[in-house]
């Protein structure tokens, strides 16, 4: 009894020291980045933190955290991002879908042109670069969606896919441009919000004095009951949230498993996040109905949305595998660069002419969905929006309900490299560039109509 007890009991301190050791690191870079006023340079506090959990990693030059602690953080980031999309929507109102329709249409329309972009430039990439020099594989040209996008919990997952086809090392190098994608999202991200503010971009530059708050974390509370009973509830909340997600997957893949295996494994690389947004809906439209919105706290719902995401950046980013980026430079040099280039590109030059008066902050959030995946974005807004002034988030929200199944580790991310294997990368690149011409097109001709009916 005495063995079994241990047994189980070991498993559960080293995730009280990995929790315990995360929320320590967390704190301790939150106070050097505002002693040091990282924010001011569009450095992200967490990504400090980052930085120095990389340096106690057991790869780091002070090696104090064990192997186990970096296991349990590896397996973090998907849980983190599940509660980041849980709280969403259960703090704040129901927006009028009609009143979204504008908003939605053009972030889906970006958004849009950002994924199926990269599969353009990185089939550019590779056939005009990479294959003349490394002969490299073909499938290599769906490593910026996937890692870019989806993150490293896509790039993992796509592994076995990648190594089916061919490409065995798929699934490292994917780990690989995740990491760069994830720093790459939160240093230029943050530029751009300095850039920003100076421009006069920012909605808050508009109305308002710029406020200090410099990170995700620095959004101000609104009133409302923060006490222990008033976490409980909204902590439960959330968790109501997360288990619809959970059962809406569950019987997805019920409904989808006598359509083949084909189909199976594309709903089986399904993570549950995309769906614990329908959970949050589904859950905030429970309590508008039933005349307990009081229930679900704002300054919680954020707080907790920030922790998560906080958390999420600290554990990829110190978990980085710099050997892997060391090892492969060249061929993740030349794809990152062509997919910061195109993020960097169409947010900069198409942002202000497909999306609404707060462009910028619709901007931002969708650059940093489409170099880092969703908590990066939902970091930047917050950089860029701390007093929440503007409506990036609904309709980033609803346009994430829409996308995200097929998109970022979705429907199409495990089908792109079945298509540049079966059709070859020309074709699969002329499909995806097809859809950027029509995705940009539709987008602007609606926004032209929207200035036109505007008084």
């Amino acid at each position: 009894m005495t063995e079994l007890t241990g047994q189980l009991l070991l498993p559960l301190g080293w995730l009280a020291l990995a929790m315990a050791a995360l929320g320590l690191i967390l704190a301790l870079g939150r106070r050097i980045g505002t002693t040091l006023q990282l924010r001011l340079w569009g450095i992200p506090e967490a990504l400090v933190a980052g930085l120095l959990g990389l340096l106690l990693a057991p790869s780091g030059p002070l090696p104090l955290l064990p192997e186990p602690v970096m296991q349990l953080w590896a397996d973090l980031p998907l849980v983190l991002l599940t509660l980041v999309f849980g709280s969403l929507l259960l703090g704040k109102p129901l927006p009028r879908l009609q009143a979204l329709w504008r908003p939605v249409s053009a972030q889906v329309s970006l958004a849009l042109m950002l994924a199926f972009g990269q599969y353009v430039v990185a089939g550019l990439a590779v056939l005009l670069v990479l294959q003349p020099l490394l002969g490299v594989s073909p499938i290599m040209a769906c490593l910026i969606e996937v890692a870019f996008e989806g993150g490293h919990g896509s790039a993992a997952a796509m592994g076995p896919s990648y190594a089916a086809l061919g490409f065995p090392g798929g699934q490292d190098l994917g780990l690989a441009m995740a990491t760069v994608g994830l720093l790459s999202s939160t240093l230029m991200g943050g530029l751009m919000v300095v850039l920003g503010r100076r421009r006069g971009w920012l909605l808050s530059a508009q109305t308002a004095p710029p406020s200090e708050g410099g990170s995700l974390s620095a959004a101000p509370a609104a009133p409302g009951a923060t006490g222990p009973a008033a976490w409980a509830v909204n902590l439960a909340l959330v968790g109501a949230a997360v288990a619809i997600g959970d059962l809406l997957l569950l019987a997805l893949r019920a409904a989808t498993a006598p359509l083949g295996d084909a189909v199976a494994a594309v709903v089986e690389a399904l993570p549950v996040f995309p769906l614990a947004i329908i959970g949050s809906l589904l859950m905030r439209w429970l309590l508008e109905r039933s005349g307990r919105t009081a229930w679900a706290s704002a300054p919680i719902q954020n707080q907790v949305g920030t922790l998560s995401a906080d958390l999420l950046i600290t554990a990829a980013t110190a978990g980085l595998n710099l050997k892997l980026l060391q090892a492969d430079w060249l061929p993740l040099t030349v794809l990152a660069l062509a997919g910061l280039a195109w993020n960097l590109g169409v947010v900069l030059l198409l942002g202000p002419r497909l999306l609404p008066a707060d462009w910028f902050e619709r901007a931002v959030i969708e650059f940093g969905q489409a170099t880092g995946v969703a908590a990066s974005g939902l970091l930047l807004l917050r950089m860029a929006d701390p007093d929440d002034r503007s409506q990036a988030l609904p309709a980033f929200s609803i346009k994430q309900l829409l996308l995200q199944p097929f998109v970022a580790g979705g429907v199409v991310t495990v089908v792109a490299p079945l298509a540049v294997a079966g059709w070859g990368l020309a074709a699969w690149s002329g499909l995806c560039l097809a859809v950027v011409v029509v995705a940009g097109a539709a987008g602007l001709l609606l926004a032209r109509g929207q200035s036109a009916a505007a008084p």
